[in-house]
């Protein structure tokens, strides 16, 4: 006789990215097996590879979790956790008054959002009176390091991002997509860049849409209240562990 089936509820959200309503379940066992062993690891290839298979199990592998922004992919799992085990999360971190403390608090996942730096833009204008410039499209998990921000990565990192996130050069009514263009060809261009321009694409990942949220912690010792910001997948994946509640 075959056992009963365990009915699992499903949840609709919004991609960030645009603007698209998609269903998801929480995780279930084997699910929590495979997070929990690449958060033992802390091996940063098997925790992206968690994430791939998390995400694309828990949205019944319909969106193509390869191709997703980043931040698309902070949310998706960020939600997913909060129905998976609980929404509002107990966690213990350092003091920044004095940086030997610990205290206790507790983020409402609910609450964190994709937020999105007023000055972003993904169109960077080269020369003007060319009208000249690169859209640029967002970086993915193929070619993104969990924890890794542009200032601490190498310069060859930034170029490899860089070129794999080149959607198109334009110049007037020309475009040169780089579906068409080699990656020689590419990496040619951004190296003749002038400076200016190349700060401009840095700014594009800097302040590109991330999770985000600030929260205030009590040093139990001093009594001081102080801020810090949570940002990025590196920061919710911990927080995402199903042994942190």
């Amino acid at each position: 006789m075959a056992l009963p089936k365990v009915e699992i509820p499903t949840y609709e959200l919004t991609l960030p990215s645009e603007d698209k309503k998609i269903k998801y379940r929480p995780f279930l066992v084997k699910e929590e097996k495979i997070l929990y062993i690449a958060l033992e690891t802390g091996d940063n290839k098997q925790m992206i590879e968690a994430l791939k298979e998390i995400v694309n199990a828990c949205t019944f592998d319909v969106l193509k979790v390869e191709q997703l922004p980043i931040f698309d992919i902070e949310y998706i799992f960020l939600n997913i956790r909060a129905k998976s085990v609980s929404e509002l999360v107990k966690f213990r971190t350092i003091c920044p008054d004095d940086g030997v403390t610990y205290a206790e608090t507790q983020i409402d996942l609910t609450k964190v959002e994709v937020q999105v730096d007023d000055t972003h833009t993904n169109k960077i204008i080269i020369d003007e009176k060319k009208n000249l410039g690169i859209v640029l499209k967002y970086p993915t998990l193929k070619n993104y390091d969990l924890g890794k921000g542009v200032d601490s990565m190498q310069l060859e990192t930034i170029f490899n991002i860089l070129i794999d996130c080149v959607d198109h050069i334009f110049e007037g009514d020309k475009i040169y997509s780089s579906k068409d263009t080699s990656k020689t060809e590419l990496q040619e261009f951004i190296e003749h860049l002038p400076q200016e321009s190349f700060n401009k694409i840095r700014k594009f990942f800097d302040s590109m849409p991330k999770l985000k949220q600030e929260i205030e912690i009590t040093n139990p010792k001093t009594g001081v209240v102080s801020k810090i910001t949570l940002s990025g997948i590196a920061d919710f994946f911990e927080l995402a562990s199903p042994t942190v509640a």
